[in-house]
């Protein structure tokens, strides 16, 4: 729990420099939200089991030949949810999240794979399991989405980081769709955290086992804790690589850092890892800023 709270207590912190730091900057905020958006979807699918590679998905991103055949399901996969992705940048802000707005997100994520249940909320029959997790009765899904957005609305003063990481968690545990919820699920923390005034998160691939371990957490025992962690780490590293161009800081691999000043680095790779570094990953590469030259 200490672990969670220096977490929160870093990230407001860490806004108000961001904020402070990116006045008169718009150009460069669009750039990196802009050369992040690959990245965003390849994690996003391979946490569901895509092939794709960041190489591969870019490749399609950019409406390039890959090196070889890919599903036809993969490539709208990957090119839906990058259309998803930057929708939310600006939709976010225009009005709340609601249940109209996630079936329409759903509608955009399956448009062209499965057209049958795109936009709609499971039905009479249909079940769906997620592990050793059955998903709800299908007759309480909208009852239990409605419960689930007014618990998040109700509790405006908590930590951003508490209430998103419990809306996703039941989210996940209510499985409203077919297919994509996961997808959808990481949609949804970021939609809120730009509605809120936040900058958007990236569950890594590399995090895929702490991240199923923090949804079986939540299904055996209502624990939050772990997935709290998750997405507070995520957010301090996306606050920590923008900060990194915002205040113009010199950007350098985390092992060249390690080397400049004769230290450990897989000490340093710890601490990334816990986010007590202002590091970051681009392209899955740990990197710093640094004033020095």
């Amino acid at each position: 729990m200490s672990k969670t709270l220096t977490i929160f207590a870093n990230l407001s912190l860490l806004r108000d420099r961001y904020y402070r730091a990116a006045r008169g900057k718009e150009a460069l905020l669009r750039l990196i939200s802009e050369t992040e958006v690959s990245e965003h979807v390849y994690n996003s699918n391979a946490i569901e089991n895509s092939t794709l590679t960041l190489e591969e998905t870019e490749r399609i991103l950019q409406e390039l030949k890959t090196d070889r055949s890919i599903t036809q399901r993969e490539l709208f996969e990957a090119r839906n949810l990058a259309r998803v992705v930057q929708y939310i940048e600006s939709k976010s802000l225009e009005s709340a999240l609601s249940l109209d707005s996630l079936t329409l997100l759903h509608r955009m994520l399956m448009a062209n794979i499965r057209d049958e249940i795109a936009g709609c909320f499971r039905k009479e029959g249909e079940w769906v399991r997620v592990a050793d997790h059955i998903a709800p009765d299908p007759k309480f899904v909208v009852l239990l989405l409605q419960d689930a957005l007014e618990e998040y609305n109700a509790n405006i003063s908590d930590n951003i980081v508490k209430r998103i990481s419990r809306l996703h968690l039941t989210f996940e545990n209510i499985h409203p769709f077919v297919d994509g919820n996961g997808r959808i699920g990481r949609i949804i923390n970021n939609y809120l955290l730009i509605r809120e005034g936040y900058v958007p998160i990236n569950i890594k691939y590399t995090h895929r086992e702490r991240y199923y371990s923090a949804l079986r957490e939540y299904d055996q025992n209502g624990s939050v804790a772990r997935m709290e962690e998750i997405i507070g780490r995520a957010l301090a590293m996306s606050y920590h690589k923008r900060l990194a161009y915002l205040e113009g800081k010199r950007i350098i691999t985390l092992s060249q850092y390690a080397k400049d000043n004769k230290t450990s680095y897989t000490g340093l790779l710890n601490k990334a890892d816990r986010q007590t570094i202002e590091a970051f990953t681009e392209k899955g590469i740990w990197k710093i800023g640094t004033l020095g030259f």
